[in-house]
């Protein structure tokens, strides 16, 4: 005798049932599949020792309330040097960690002494990695004296990068090989292009338009000229993930926030806020 069409769908329902219970008692919670991150963000972050205290109000945002609540921190508290007060600064902050006297310049990564500052062609200056004619902001307190995007370099390697966007391409630098460069972009040697990139990101964070100085945003463009803005920042994203922070990068930090401006760098503590703002 046939077994009517509704019979036949209740015993498939019900052997169904049965086979889902017996596979759902053999998997374990564990397996259950993560929820999904909000667009933009990263499930996995790092912990810093900062994390409750300092970032506390940043925890747990994502984009433009991310950014927000990491203006407010970094931008708080913060004490300014004057233009030559960096000088000294950075003998400490870049200080070779295997030789106390020197200093190691961010585009050749040539250690070099303390001492040998100044303007000739194989000393060591200023380099504002955010170049300071991108929004005008010159050396003024503020934006032209912020230690976070200052490093040491080579005067004539300096000269070369200028106040170019980045972007990968060019010729290689004679000078600073790994480093290369065509008519409106710079391209820093892989050690340090995520050090470039945080600096970069960290700038458009601390200032955004509210302390009489520009609105500082990354783009994706290169040849910015004055306007108060940096590319590539699709190349920038690629060189923070290529080049994760080291230690150097985050003594540098620790050491920035410690004894001179007691203000943060958030991508080194947390890289991957990079992407979940940008």
């Amino acid at each position: 005798m046939d077994i009517s069409r509704t019979t036949r769908r209740r015993i498939v329902t019900a052997l169904t049932g049965t086979a889902l219970l017996a596979l759902a008692v053999q998997v374990p919670a564990t397996a259950a599949p993560e929820p999904a991150a909000p667009h933009g963000a990263t499930v996995a972050s790092a912990t810093t020792a900062y994390d409750d205290t300092y970032y506390k109000d940043a925890e747990g945002k994502t984009g433009p309330e991310l950014k927000s609540a990491l203006h407010t921190i970094i931008s708080s508290g913060v004490s300014k040097l004057s233009y030559s007060q960096v000088w000294d600064a950075l003998k400490v902050t870049d200080q070779d960690p295997k030789n106390s006297s020197n200093v190691i310049l961010l585009y050749t990564g040539r250690s070099q002494s303390k001492d040998d500052n100044g303007g000739d062609p194989d000393q060591w200056n200023r380099e504002h990695v955010w170049a300071k004619s991108h929004g005008d902001f010159g050396t003024s307190t503020g934006p032209g004296t912020d230690i976070h995007h200052l490093r040491p370099a080579d005067v004539s390697v300096n000269s070369t990068r200028g106040n170019k966007d980045f972007d990968n391409g060019g010729s290689e630098v004679g000078e600073a090989p790994g480093n290369y460069t065509d008519g409106d972009s710079f391209e820093p040697r892989d050690a340090v292009k995520g050090d470039v990139a945080r600096m970069i990101l960290y700038m458009a964070v601390r200032y955004d338009g509210d302390d009489g100085f520009p609105d500082l945003e990354p783009n994706d463009k290169v040849d910015n000229g004055s306007a108060p803005a940096i590319g590539r920042l699709s190349v920038l994203k690629a060189w923070s993930e290529q080049d994760p922070p080291d230690d150097f990068e985050k003594n540098r930090n620790q050491v920035i926030f410690d004894k001179y401006q007691h203000n943060r760098n958030p991508f080194i503590d947390h890289p991957e806020w990079v992407d979940a703002i940008w």
